[in-house]
């Protein structure tokens, strides 16, 4: 599954960041990498209607929305495949999906779906591990 996951993120590098963006090729914003990536690996994860970039309790929902799609946190390191959830900033989330070069993130500074290394600041909130 891993692999599988890779690949759906790595199909959508070059698409340009937009807001709310849930189409691969047109435009996404971190949840929709996410979502376009599990689901090229068959899963599916409910995006949340009230989704925000910024907001009390976001963290909290963004982990609660990884475990009803079937992820499972995972303490340690990240590897090949899992989810990251940052808090770049306070009250703000940024996901994320681990790859062997680094991260697959739809980067609003660079204004498109990159893959490289992920920005020491932010914290990582939690890992999370799909299909084991």
């Amino acid at each position: 599954m891993a692999d599988a996951i890779v690949a759906g993120a790595r199909a959508c590098l070059g698409t340009r960041f937009r807001p709310q963006g849930r189409v691969p090729g047109l435009g996404l914003d971190c949840l929709g990498l996410v979502l376009a990536a599990l689901a090229a690996a068959g899963r599916v994860f409910e995006c949340p209607r009230d989704y925000a970039l910024r907001g009390e309790g976001l963290v909290a929902r963004a982990e609660a929305g990884l475990a009803a799609a079937g992820g499972a946190r995972m303490g340690g390191v990240a590897r090949h495949g899992d989810v990251l959830l940052f808090e770049p900033a306070r009250g703000a989330a940024h996901l994320a999906i681990m790859s062997e070069g680094g991260v697959i993130q739809a980067h609003l500074g660079v204004g498109r779906v990159v893959e490289g290394p992920a920005d020491p600041a932010w914290a990582v909130c939690s890992v999370w591990r799909f299909g084991e």
